[in-house]
């Protein structure tokens, strides 16, 4: 019998085919690049194997494995900790991934990923089809590649296959996202060969071509499927249009692949593919046009399409015939089943603030904003088990930190209650929301998520109540335990020593929409909460000028979202006083001083100040004599982000 929701997305959980084999549902697992909880040495971790035990439970029809490099050189290996198949000895590792994926029903397909320009991480060059200069500074500086050496990786990839079907997969797919190796050779920008691999798109796609065929040659019983991009976004550096992106799918399709996963641009391209700043089913119509141009040939596609109710209608309406989902199943592993039963107001979203990537790209084992157990499925202390004692609780802010660790903590049996000052839940996320550029439905998500779970598991929130020591005093002894998550403020008592410092303004005061300034405006910080207001002033008719002393601004933005808020800064025309600070406050105006020790006037209505911030640490020596314990999360700990508030919650719950 089906669940309630498999017949409201009927064409999202129809069965389906690849090659040979039978598919629960139309859900691909995306293979999510890599994880980085491996080893050095290319073997798998129980950290990555207890990753995949959940991957496999999340009900997807086809789970792809994440990409394995295939050369022993490991010119291929793009992070430190990605795993290996270019040898037998790796075979045991796959054959228990394998059956992870088969015990819950999902064809097995196991990814081959060879970084190309991006590889080479511990040797210290990469190798290319030509020696074209990196735009990255971190990447290595490139080789070109021989007629001899491209035959050889081609042999490695068909060994890599074979490998992999050898271990239990059901096929394999080989990558061009993101920039790597297959995409190297297909793009005019870094394939600008003279022989019959490069020049027109013909010779351009004969790695790809030589390469299906080899996998297919060996893997004749097997399905394999290719990802390739639809648009490269590499303009700027003379990348291939979209024209030539579809003519590269139409020689994939020639060669007979089983399906085109579609993917969207590269690790060095200027704008955003699947960034907060990209709208839900913005690339949709790249998908459609593949479609179109191959229906005979299975399209999987996901790039920022986080809804299953979007998915299910592409489906119907011919945009795809699988969605491919990864960074949606971070966040949240049960969204297939949630989705199924009904209940997609539970599901924990995927924001896009590609935490995950930013991890990535510095080397480190990814993570992810909105689940803080991700890579920690092997640690029993990450695990919600029920409370060994039952305590009351009580929780004092209902922002992100003080939610999650509510939510989590009556998940174990506790009796949580939560205290909120204001007049709703969410903090400041709701104010960074109401100014966000990007996408303020995505922040607003993550406070519809907690309010949902707070009814849903009976937790008391008593909004415009304020937890100060006079209130804890009247309610002595009625909980057992106290959580600080109050939050953090702006230091205005850095300037009190500042001439004019009495007429200097919160900006949080201003993104609660508590305070309109006035026309001209001069916002002292230019972090993230700093920047984020100043361009929604601006936007809204505003001119802002933006005092920050260090020497660039966006320091506390997340590495992958730097780029979008200096780009909004140039595009909005906002004038930017970097290594500068402020040193007098009148009612015409701020006097600014630079590295140098020249002062500047700047003419202002308003001055705000967004920097620094500071803890509300004042509650921890009002409540330390008053209650049992005392714990503390989120930014009353340190003033941070998004991410260390929703972790530090999660782990207080867990473990209180």
């Amino acid at each position: 019998m089906n669940r309630p929701g498999e017949e409201k997305l009927k064409h999202l959980f129809r069965p389906g085919s690849i090659g040979r084999f039978k598919t629960k549902n139309m859900v691909k697992y995306g293979a999510c690049c890599v994880s980085n909880y491996n080893g050095r040495d290319g073997f798998i971790t129980p950290r990555e194997l207890a990753r995949v035990r959940v991957i496999a439970s999340t009900g997807c029809g086809i789970i792809t494995n994440q990409g394995a490099y295939p050369d022993p050189l490991g010119e291929g290996k793009a992070y430190f900790r990605q795993v290996a198949i270019f040898d037998d000895k790796f075979i045991p590792q796959f054959e228990t991934i394998a059956g992870y994926i088969h015990d819950a029903g999902a064809v097995a397909i196991q990814q081959i990923l060879h970084a190309g320009r991006y590889g080479g991480i511990d040797l210290g060059y990469c190798i290319q089809p030509s020696v074209v200069p990196q735009t990255l500074p971190h990447f290595r500086p490139p080789r070109e590649l021989t007629k001899e050496q491209i035959k050889a990786i081609v042999a490695q990839h068909a060994d890599a296959a074979r490998r992999a079907i050898r271990a239990g997969f059901d096929g394999t797919e080989v990558t061009s996202f993101m920039g790597y190796l297959l995409a190297n050779f297909n793009s005019r920008f870094t394939n600008q060969r003279s022989d019959e691999y490069g020049g027109s798109v013909e010779n351009r796609g004969r790695f790809m071509r030589e390469l299906i065929d080899a996998v297919k040659q060996a893997t004749p019983d097997s399905p394999m499927l290719i990802r390739l991009n639809a648009a490269e976004l590499m303009d700027r550096w003379g990348g291939n249009s979209e024209d030539e992106c579809f003519e590269l799918m139409q020689q994939a399709v020639d060669c007979g692949v089983d399906m085109i996963s579609v993917t969207v641009g590269w690790q060095e391209a200027p704008e955003s593919s699947f960034g907060r700043d990209v709208s839900p089913g913005h690339w949709n119509h790249l998908s459609a046009k593949a479609k179109r141009l191959f229906p005979k040939t299975a399209i999987a596609f996901g790039n920022r399409l986080p809804d299953p109710v979007m998915a299910d209608q592409c489906i119907r309406d011919g945009v795809f015939d699988y969605w491919e989902v990864c960074r949606p199943l971070l966040a949240d592993p049960e969204l297939i089943h949630k989705a199924a039963e009904d209940r997609l107001n539970e599901v924990r979203p995927c924001i896009g603030s590609l935490n995950c990537l930013s991890r990535l790209f510095r080397d480190l084992p990814y993570t992810c904003t909105m689940n803080p157990v991700l890579g920690h499925e092997v640690e029993p202390e990450y695990a919600i088990t029920p409370a060994v004692e039952k305590k009351r609780i009580m929780v004092i802010g209902a922002g992100p930190a003080g939610m999650e660790a509510a939510i989590t903590a009556r998940k174990r049996g506790h009796e949580v209650t939560v205290f909120e000052k204001s007049a709703h839940i969410g903090g400041n996320l709701a104010a960074y929301a109401a100014n966000d550029l990007a996408r303020p439905e995505d922040l607003r998500s993550v406070i519809d998520y907690y309010r949902v779970m707070a009814d849903k598991l009976g937790i008391e929130v008593r909004l415009n109540t304020e937890a100060n020591a006079k209130f804890m005093r009247s309610v002595l002894h009625q909980y057992d335990v106290c959580l600080v998550a109050a939050g953090a403020r702006t230091d205005l008592g850095a300037f009190r020593y500042l001439e004019g410092a009495e007429l200097l303004v919160d900006a949080l005061e201003v993104a609660h929409g508590r305070i309109k300034p006035g026309h001209r405006v001069v916002m002292v910080g230019g972090g993230m909460i700093g920047l984020t207001i100043a361009e929604s002033l601006t936007k809204a008719g505003h001119e802002v000028v933006v005092v920050e002393e260090e020497k660039r601004v966006a320091g506390d933005v997340m590495p992958t979202f730097k780029w979008r808020h200096t780009a909004w800064v140039d595009e909005l025309g906002i004038r930017t006083l970097t290594s500068s600070r402020l040193v007098k406050v009148t009612s015409e105006g701020a006097t600014v001083k630079n590295a140098k020790g020249e002062e500047s006037f700047v003419a202002a209505d308003t001055v705000l100040v967004s920097s620094p911030r500071k803890a509300n640490h004042d509650l921890f020596h009002e409540f330390q004599w008053m209650v049992d314990e005392l714990h503390g999360a989120g930014d009353a700990v340190i003033a941070r982000g998004l991410d260390a508030a929703i972790h530090e919650g999660y782990r207080m719950g867990v473990r209180i």
